[in-house]
C-alpha cells in the first residue's frame, strides 16, 4: 500500500535529520507534554511511566529510525520518486523560504 501512495505522490519532502536532532526534539516535546499534562491523541496525557515504557514514542524512535532512513535513501536513489531530501533544519528553512506558495 505504501508503494502505491509513493507512486501517486507529486512530491515527497523527506526530513532526514541526524538521530540526535530528531531524538532531541522528540524528548523535549515529550517532557514538555508530560510536565504540562497537555492532551494529545484522543485526549491522552503523557506520563513519566509512559515515557519509559516499551510502548513509548521514544522507544519507537529507536526501533524505527534506521528503517525510516533506509526508506528515504531508497527514494533518493530512485529517479521515479519525486523527493526533496532535507538533512538539517537549516536546509529545511532555506527550502521553505525558496518555495513558491500558491
Amino acid at each position: 500500500m505504501a508503494r502505491h501512495r509513493v507512486a501517486r505522490a507529486e512530491l515527497i519532502v523527506a526530513l532526514d535529520y541526524p538521530r540526535w536532532v530528531s531524538l532531541g526534539r522528540l524528548v523535549r516535546r515529550t517532557v514538555v507534554r508530560c510536565v504540562t499534562r497537555r492532551r494529545i491523541c484522543n485526549g491522552n496525557v503523557e506520563t513519566l511511566r509512559g515515557m519509559v515504557s516499551g510502548d513509548s514514542i521514544i522507544y519507537w524512535h529507536f526501533r524505527s529510525f534506521a528503517r525510516k532512513r533506509r526508506t528515504i535513501r531508497a527514494w533518493v536513489t530512485d529517479p521515479t520518486v519525486p523527493v526533496v531530501h532535507l538533512t538539517s533544519p537549516r536546509a529545511t528553512k532555506r527550502w521553505l523560504a525558496s518555495a513558491e506558495v500558491p
